[in-house]
Parts: structure tokens; C-alpha cells; sequence
């Protein structure tokens, strides 16, 4: 298979937005408090970057919950952005075995799509782009974007808020587009009993909420109305905005009415103290073990210690694969239970949403395990990795459910193509399913009946790339113009992604229900998107929500 680098690239969504602010000439300004904020203006959008929302977590506030900032004054420059949080190294390892053409492919498309940047723990920031020309009573709707990156990498930066605006001005739907900040791996998701037992579990999920509150506080400034917030997200931004409904028990604090979750949902994992072994480790390569107090030795410890510790900790591209190491946990206060249960539950915000996830979102993460080749080494990975307190008897059942035969694999629908290894295909559609389909039908089903739901499948761009309809190509669909732009446009406006202005010819978006459980599918062809029912892989995906209840990923 010939395969176009430069194609691949593409479809991966950082590479279509641009995080400069060059050639931006023209001065924009605008007041918070008792200072004055000095943006820039591309003529579509005006950019105020870089704005601190919180104080530096850094020192005695390092692991510790956000603090609010202390009231602006003077002139303050937002022409830049602020530093990312600290990046964690993504390494993988491929085998000799594999081709060097195929190990070319995966490595660059691998090293792309988690390429860490520099970063500082100075960096609870956030950036707002609002339309050129209006003015604080202008009342628009926000959304507040969540970057992806595994929990591991990546920032706000990566977006640039003009393409989204430019967008909804050109369907006389003006929005304002603000993205931040959270912090990542060790900083912001430490996991451990001493964590839970100090309160301070799930930093990165804390810096959000943080975000949002300074929305409430600052939006009208910029125009927006601070009761007409949509979060949204992809992969780990997604997940964040799942985990951001359950906050609480599902307490919105009226911090946002509506949410968008990209590849991203309410993921299989349990309690905090179940990562204890990476706080330990944390603990040992820091010099902190035997401290009296070992969460305040971590405070005090070198930065660049930490980051080599962080480093060496297992990464989303390591053997253990979507089995993270630096994850949201069920910390009993900002996450009282574990995100199925409490799912299942009803501790969950009760406000409209659209979830989605691409075809093959599996594939990506399934190249850290390319040495396992065989029956018996694929049994072995799904137990010791995923299932380690699962019954000889699950396992065999997963085993029949994802079967070896490439063609019914992923990517799907793709006969032998892809075929990395005699395992690859069969890996990539377990992973896909455990962490991304399985979860999203999950809440999709269970909520459909209490809130206002739409639900998608992206499977374009099959034939692209030997990753299929990879993770990732959902979000360059938003951050460049097309269709689900306009959905998601539309949703910010009216929670529904239909919007006011249907043209006859027109496909209607329908609220998934149980009864009619519906999926919006964008498929390559003449016909851009149909309606396709959501019962694909039905029985298997049943079984690992069922298997994942009672053995949560990460320990029990």
C-alpha cells in the first residue's frame, strides 16, 4: 500500500491548526478588572492569548487544587501564548520484525500525533478569540475547549479559535472561542492512597473547572454570555468532558448547559489508590522514599527530577498501551465513583450532548503491542493488560468475540489491509471498543432517555492511511471547515446540532434513543452522511461493558 506521508499527516488534527499569531498587526483590547489586556486582531477574530487563570502551580501550590488569581491591574500583554504544562516523553518501541516501510509509517505518524513540546509548570492559561466588532452586551454563546493529548501532552495552543469563528460568522451563528491549559501526567493526575487521602486527586480536572469559573466571571467582557457555555473536547479533551458531567455527581455548579465529547466518554477505570505503584515510583526516583511525608517531599522536588521520573513512567505509547499510567481516577470528591457506576447511576449532569468517536480508534494505540503475533500471546496481552482479574473463562469469551481472522479487524471493513502483524487488526479493534465505542454506547443508552443526545461515527478517510478512520481525523473535521464544524456550530447556539436554518435536501440529525439508536456516520463518497443504526459489534461491546463493571482497567 502506498502510502501518502504528507495525506497522513493531514488527517491528524494538530497539523491542520496553526498555534502562531503571526501577521496579526491590528491592536485589540479589552478590560478585566482594573487592567488592560492588549490582544490582537487577523480581522475575522479578536485574539487575547495567554491569560493566567489561576495562579502559578508551582512551589508550595505545586499538586495542589487551582488557586484563583488575584484581581488584574496594569497593562498586561495577550499577544502570545502561554508556556504548555510539562510534556511527557511518548517513545515506542517497534519490533525488528515489522518492516522498515511499516515501522517508517508508524513512527512518524506516531511521533506527530504525540510529539511532546517544552513545557513549565507556570501554565494554567487560557486563550479567547471573539468576533471582530462586537461589544460586551453582544451576549454570544462560548465554548470552552479541552485539548486532548492521552493525559500525557499537548496544550491549547494547538488550536487556533479563528477557523471556528470565522465558521460561524459565515452561518450567522457568531460564537466565542476559548481554550486552555490543565495540567498533565504526574502534575495533574498523581495517582496513589496518599493522594486520595490528602484531597488532591485529579489536579487536571480541577485547572478545568477553575476555567470555567473564570468564564462565569470575565466572558462578558469579551462579549459572551456566561450562560450559554458549551465544553467541549477530543480524546483526552473529550474524556474530560465526559468526567466533568459526573463531577460531583454530576453537579454542572452552572458552569456550562450543553457538551461535546470527541472520542472520548466515560472510560473503565477505577479507584485512585489502584495507581499506587506509579506515585511509589515517583516517590523512589525522586529521592523522596523514606520522607515522613512523601507528598510534600514531591512538592519540594527538583523539576528536573521530576521530569525524568515522569519520562521513564510508562507513556500511551508504551507496551501497556490506553492502560495509563497518569489518568483521571474515582478520587471520592471531585469523582465520587467510578465513572460506569456512577453512569449507571444517574451521577451525571443532566444537559444535551453530542458523542462520537471515529471508526478505528483503536489502531493508533494497538502499534505498542505489534510483538504480540499469536492466539496464545494475545490472550496473554488481554489478561495481563487489560484483565488481570478476569476468569480464564472471559477471557476465552473476549477471545471468540474479537477473533483472529484480519478481515473483521480493525481498521474495518478494509479486508487484509492494515495487517501489521497477525494480531495488529484484532488488538486495534478490542482497544477501539474497550476505551472508546463500548463507553460511549454505554452512556449513550443509559441517558438517552433523561437528555437530549445525538451520537456520530466518522469513518472517512478508510483507504487514507493503513490506520483507517484513525484517532484523531474527527477533530480536523472541526478545525476546518466542514460539516460536523457547522453541528458543532449549531450546537453551541440552540443545543442542537440541527440548528434553526435547515435547507430542504437537508440530512436531520436524530436524537439517539433506545428505541432508534441512531448514529450521524460521514463516510467518504458522493453521499458525505447517512443515518446508520448503532448495533455494530453490539454483543461484544455488551461484554466488555459488563467485564469492565466488575474489573475496572487500572485494578479493581
Amino acid at each position: 500500500m502506498m502510502i501518502d506521508l504528507l495525506t497522513l499527516l493531514a488527517l491528524i488534527g494538530n497539523t491542520i491548526v496553526e498555534s502562531s499569531a503571526q501577521n496579526s498587526s491590528i491592536s485589540a483590547t479589552v478590560q478585566l478588572d482594573e487592567a488592560i489586556f492588549h490582544g490582537v486582531s487577523d480581522g475575522v477574530a479578536n485574539r487575547f492569548l495567554g491569560i493566567p487563570f489561576a495562579k502559578p502551580p508551582v512551589a508550595n501550590l505545586r499538586l495542589r487544587p487551582p488557586v484563583p488569581n488575584d484581581p488584574y491591574v496594569g497593562n498586561i500583554s495577550a499577544t502570545s501564548f502561554g508556556s504548555l504544562c510539562p510534556q511527557q516523553l511518548t517513545n515506542i518501541t517497534i519490533p525488528d520484525t515489522v518492516s522498515q516501510n511499516v515501522s517508517s509509517i508508524i513512527t512518524t505518524f506516531t511521533a506527530r500525533l504525540f510529539a511532546p513540546r517544552p513545557g513549565s509548570e507556570d501554565c494554567l492559561f487560557l486563550n479567547v478569540w471573539a468576533p471582530v466588532g462586537i461589544n460586551s452586551s453582544a451576549g454570544l454563546p462560548v465554548v470552552a475547549w479541552i485539548p486532548g493529548g492521552g493525559f500525557e501532552t499537548s496544550g491549547a495552543s494547538e488550536f487556533n479559535g479563528t477557523v471556528i469563528v470565522q465558521r460561524s460568522l459565515e452561518l450567522g451563528e457568531p460564537i466565542i472561542f476559548v481554550s486552555l491549559n490543565y495540567r498533565l501526567n504526574a502534575f495533574g493526575f498523581l495517582p496513589g492512597k496518599e493522594v486520595k487521602a490528602a484531597g488532591i486527586g485529579n489536579l487536571g480536572l480541577l485547572d478545568q473547572r477553575q476555567a470555567f469559573r473564570w468564564i462565569q466571571t470575565y466572558i462578558r467582557a469579551f462579549g459572551g454570555d456566561p450562560t450559554k457555555v458549551t465544553i467541549a473536547g477530543q480524546s483526552a479533551g473529550g474524556e474530560s468532558v465526559a468526567l466533568q458531567l459526573l463531577a460531583y455527581g454530576g453537579n454542572t455548579e452552572g458552569l456550562f448547559r450543553g457538551a461535546i465529547m470527541e472520542s472520548g466518554s466515560p472510560m473503565p477505570i477505577g479507584d485512585i489508590a489502584n495507581g499506587q505503584q506509579y506515585y511509589d515510583a515517583l516517590v523512589e526516583q525522586t529521592g523522596c522514599f523514606g520522607s515522613t511525608d512523601t507528598l510534600e517531599c514531591l512538592r519540594w522536588a527538583p523539576f528536573e527530577e521530576l521530569m525524568i521520573a515522569v519520562n521513564s513512567s510508562p507513556s500511551i505509547m508504551s507496551y501497556q498501551s490506553v492502560v495509563l499510567a497518569w489518568v483521571p481516577r474515582a478520587d471520592g470528591l471531585f469523582l465520587p465513583d467510578t465513572f460506569q457506576r456512577a453512569t449507571m447511576n444517574g451521577k451525571i449532569a443532566n444537559v444535551p450532548f453530542m458523542i462520537g468517536d471515529v471508526d478505528d480508534e483503536g489502531t493508533v494505540f494497538a502499534v505498542a503491542a505489534l510483538n504480540v503475533t499469536t492466539d496464545e500471546e494475545f490472550r496473554t496481552y488481554a489478561s495481563a493488560i487489560f484483565f488481570p482479574n478476569a476468569s480464564e473463562s472471559d477471557i476465552n469469551t473476549l477471545a471468540k468475540l474479537y477473533p483472529a481472522d484480519p478481515a473483521a479487524g480493525s481498521p474495518f471493513d478494509t479486508g487484509l489491509e492494515g495487517a501489521f502483524t497477525p494480531q495488529f487488526k484484532r488488538l486495534s479493534a478490542l482497544i477501539g471498543d474497550l476505551i472508546f465505542q463500548a463507553p460511549r454506547r454505554l452512556v449513550s443508552q443509559v441517558r438517552s432517555d433523561k437528555q437530549d443526545i445525538w451520537a456520530y461515527l466518522m469513518k472517512r478517510s478508510k483507504t487514507a492511511t493503513p490506520f483507517g478512520s484513525v484517532h484523531g481525523t474527527d477533530i480536523g473535521v472541526v478545525f476546518r471547515p466542514g460539516d460536523l464544524t457547522d453541528n458543532v456550530i449549531n450546537f453551541i447556539n440552540h443545543l442542537d446540532p440541527n440548528g434553526p436554518h435547515s435547507t430542504d435536501g437537508e440530512l436531520t440529525w436524530p436524537k439517539y434513543t433506545n428505541d432508534a439508536s441512531q448514529l450521524l456516520t460521514f463516510i467518504d463518497g458522493p453521499m458525505p452522511q447517512i443515518i446508520t443504526n448503532d448495533t455494530f459489534r453490539l454483543d461484544a461491546t455488551n461484554f466488555l461493558t459488563g467485564l469492565t463493571l466488575a474489573h475496572p482497567l487500572g485494578g479493581p
